[in-house]
């Protein structure tokens, strides 16, 4: 068994892992070349993420789905360039939304230049992303096109919030949907589409990705409560100093609302309270770390996970089957 990438998923099989090796470094170069600017500066606020590194799931989760076709083909490699650098460029925008100081490790580009920088440079790779998209014909811009749409959608029904009478948590998952879900599942479409598979083993790895990418975002809205920083490259709690309310804080809520105990609403009055004191955020860290709600949300990414994997029933028996449901492992250790 050997682990390939940041991201960890098993292969047994050495010549997919041959192909994973060898595809992923030509996506990081590709990653390289596409950040590159005749402007200094603006070619090292570009590279500044590229460099740090990155689990890099999205170029992982293309590579595998090309093998159910042609993993030599070659939009494969172009295209696992365009989803990372999308996401790259999200992070960018997010991390001013956030007021985040830390990312992958290392400060945000925002916290070492400021938001105008950060802003720009995110526009700039998504401009990147575009011209490579464009390359691999009219298809793949408008997969990439809705794609796009539905991530800021999902960004703006955040920022909105619920609307009177909607369901918190239903709403919650539209949003990650949109946020996280839209570019995982447009990696697997691209890995099929672009290697040649035929349409079914198009839709299904589609739906893999819709699938895995929900479940990666609530292993990650756990990680956001429980999580080390050294090992996640993030600062804890991000989303509670920001208001944010993940799945673990919203189920608590409703339990606080619907007769829950003294400590129940206690801990939400606390989160209600100004979390941008240092006492009180690690209060309310330590408290959701307890609570029988992050167990709840636990749960909650291992069933999307489990959903993944059925997803690939239709799939035939081979090595990158195995280790897409690899992938549904690894996301829900992210979890534990």
């Amino acid at each position: 068994m050997t682990v390939v990438g940041p991201f960890g998923v098993s292969v047994r099989d050495q010549a997919l892992e041959a192909d994973l090796q060898t595809g992923l470094t030509a996506v990081e170069a590709g990653l390289v070349e596409a950040t590159k600017s005749d402007v200094p500066f603006l070619n090292d606020t570009a590279q500044h993420l590229v460099r740090a590194g990155g689990k890099r799931f999205r170029p992982l989760l293309v590579m595998l789905a090309a093998q159910f076709a042609d993993p030599h083909a070659p939009g494969v490699v172009p295209s696992a360039v365009v989803v990372e650098l999308t996401h790259l460029a999200t992070l960018y925008h997010d991390d001013v939304m956030d007021e985040a100081e830390v990312r992958r490790g290392v400060p945000s580009a925002n916290a070492r230049w400021d938001n105008s920088v950060a802003v720009l440079t995110g526009d700039f790779l998504f401009s990147r992303a575009s011209a490579i998209v464009a390359g691999l014909g009219p298809e793949a811009v408008r997969i990439q096109a809705e794609a796009f749409e539905r991530l800021v959608t999902g960004q703006i029904l955040e920022t909105a919030g619920p609307r009177p009478g909607d369901d918190p948590v239903d709403h919650h998952l539209e949003v990650i949907a949109g946020k996280t879900g839209s570019l995982i599942a447009v990696s697997g479409r691209f890995g099929a589409l672009l290697s040649g598979a035929d349409e079914a083993t198009v839709h299904t790895l589609t739906q893999f990705g819709e699938r895995i990418g929900v479940a990666f975002q609530l292993a990650d809205d756990v990680l956001d409560i429980t999580g080390d920083p050294h090992e996640s490259g993030k600062t804890p709690g991000t989303d509670l100093r920001e208001g944010i309310d993940t799945l673990t804080v919203l189920r608590l809520r409703q339990q606080a609302a619907e007769g829950g105990s003294p400590e129940d609403r206690a801990l939400v009055e606390l989160l209600d309270s100004d979390l941008s004191d240092d006492a009180r955020h690690a209060e309310a860290l330590a408290g959701l770390r307890v609570h029988p709600t992050l167990a709840s949300a636990r749960a909650d990414a291992l069933r999307y996970a489990a959903s993944a994997r059925e997803a690939l029933a239709p799939l035939p028996e081979i090595p990158a089957k195995a280790a897409l449901a690899g992938l549904c492992d690894a996301v829900a250790d992210r979890t534990v």
